[in-house]
């Protein structure tokens, strides 16, 4: 017994090279809810932006090179070895880790709007890598679309985008209104074309029409045909679409007034304030959208009276706080009482012509 050889230990059995990198995508999508509601790492050290900048650069620039090199190895046959396998997948790990580490060194007191931009982009990485591990696990190595993985695949795209972030609160701000501006802006030229066209749903009847000549009259009120008072506006609608279509335009010009104190006026140091702003204008571009999709046929009037309402609201609170913010240095400037003004007429207009309807419905709750 004295002499019995001591047991050796297991080796634990690598998995085949394709199953590691289905873990490896699995695992990095573990991470992704983390970074969502992560927050700044506690710490006594002054913050350097330049550091910062320079770190999150190459924590990405480190990322790009192992996507490249993990794509390249598995591209053609023979696959890696398990060992090299092991070897790819912990550098591929311990890339993302450090570009996560650089995101939560990003202090709060740098601006919020900042730190949401910064964390999108990382984001965007580690949904990227994660991707790219599952395009490399399921396609075949012989196959041809491995050639142009790096041109395609989102994890170098965001990467990319790390250079392009802005460096302040200042600037993340204005990036995000001018985004804002552009959604209004949008949503605003939609409504007016379907209005000057008159065909809110850009000649959808004529292709029903089409088809409906194929069929017997019978047909007509069936399914996928419907009437005429669902496709257009009447002329109750068309009235009121016209203060619909105004408030949308206060509300672009609400926001690019906002951009512009914010450029003229607005202080890298003022973060919280900076932040308040973007954050109640992030709201109104949500807002134009159900007023908007409000106005298509069959109209409800009550829809839009209430869509409308909210808007309001939040383009007075906008403006509130713009005014009470240090991007307005005189509280008393002409713009913020004539927008206010603007978008109360619009409101008025709008209960005006929704009242009808309004009081109709109150009738029906009392007396059903």
């Amino acid at each position: 017994m004295a002499n019995a050889a001591a047991p050796t230990a297991a080796v634990p059995t690598l998995a085949p090279p394709l199953e590691q990198i289905r873990h490896l995508a699995e695992e990095l999508r573990l991470l992704i809810p983390g970074v969502r509601v992560g927050e700044a790492l506690e710490t006594t050290k002054e913050f350097n932006p330049e550091t910062f900048w320079r770190r999150l650069n190459e924590a990405a620039v480190n990322v790009s090179r192992e996507a490249t090199t993990l794509t390249e190895v598995f591209s053609h046959l023979p696959l890696p070895s398990p060992q090299e396998t092991q070897r790819f997948c912990e550098q591929v790990r311990a890339a993302i880790k450090a570009m996560i580490a650089v995101y939560y060194s990003l202090p709060k007191n740098q601006g919020i709007t900042l730190r949401k931009l910064v964390r999108s982009t990382t984001l965007d990485i580690v949904d990227g890598m994660a991707q790219l591990m599952d395009v490399l696990f399921m396609t075949p190595t012989q196959s041809s679309e491995n050639n142009d993985l790096i041109s395609y695949n989102s994890v170098w795209t965001a990467c990319q985008q790390v250079p392009q972030i802005p460096r302040d609160n200042k600037a993340a701000a204005l990036s995000m209104l001018t985004k804002n501006v552009d959604f209004v802006k949008d949503a605003h030229e939609e409504m007016e074309q379907a209005v000057e066209e008159c065909d809110p749903y850009c000649g959808l009847l004529n292709d029903i029409e089409d088809n409906s000549d194929n069929h017997g009259d019978e047909e007509d009120d069936g399914l996928g045909y419907p009437n005429n008072r669902d496709l257009y506006w009447s002329e109750e609608d068309q009235e009121l679409i016209i203060p619909c279509l105004a408030l949308v335009r206060a509300s672009k010009a609400c926001l690019k007034k906002i951009r512009i104190s914010v450029a003229e006026n607005g202080k890298k140091d003022q973060v919280a304030q900076l932040d308040d702003i973007v954050d109640i204008s992030d709201e109104i571009s949500p807002c134009v959208d159900d007023l908007a999709l409000s106005i298509y046929p069959p109209m409800c009037h009550l829809t839009v009276r209430i869509n409308s309402a909210k808007l309001v609201s939040v383009l007075k609170k906008a403006l509130e706080i713009t005014k009470a913010s240090h991007v307005t240095p005189q509280p008393e400037d002409s713009w913020i009482p004539l927008l206010i003004n603007a978008v109360d007429h619009c409101m008025n207009r709008i209960k005006e012509l929704t009242q009808n309807e309004l009081e109709l419905e109150n009738e029906a709750i009392l007396h059903p």
